[in-house]
């Protein structure tokens, strides 16, 4: 349905995303840093439902549905997080993963 590129391609590419994700996620220290990794999980898996939907079933938009609501979900997810995270950096100095052991005093 996309001039030019195979759902092989786009699915290749949102794998790759999502892994690097993936990688980040489990490898970082840094709380914003886990916190853009888990944004490009979550992109991939809209990318993936889009693309799905469009070669699946072009004239329907129940992917295109269901990737709004991810967005308002992940856009609800990072305020939250933000807002954590600002409240550590103010009680510690700091956005380490480890330095938030010591709010459990």
């Amino acid at each position: 349905m996309i001039l030019g590129v195979s759902i092989n391609e786009i699915l290749t590419l949102t794998s790759i995303l999502f892994f690097i994700g993936v990688y980040g996620f489990i490898t970082r220290k840094n709380l914003i840093s886990i916190l853009i990794s888990l944004e490009l999980i979550l992109n991939s898996s809209i990318i993936n439902f889009v693309v799905i939907n469009k070669y699946l079933y072009p004239e329907l938009l129940q992917g295109m549905v269901y990737s709004i609501f991810i967005i308002a979900v992940a856009a609800a997810e990072t305020a939250l997080a933000v807002a954590i995270i600002i409240n550590i950096y103010r009680r510690t100095g700091s956005v380490e993963v480890n330095e938030t052991e010591t709010m459990k005093h």
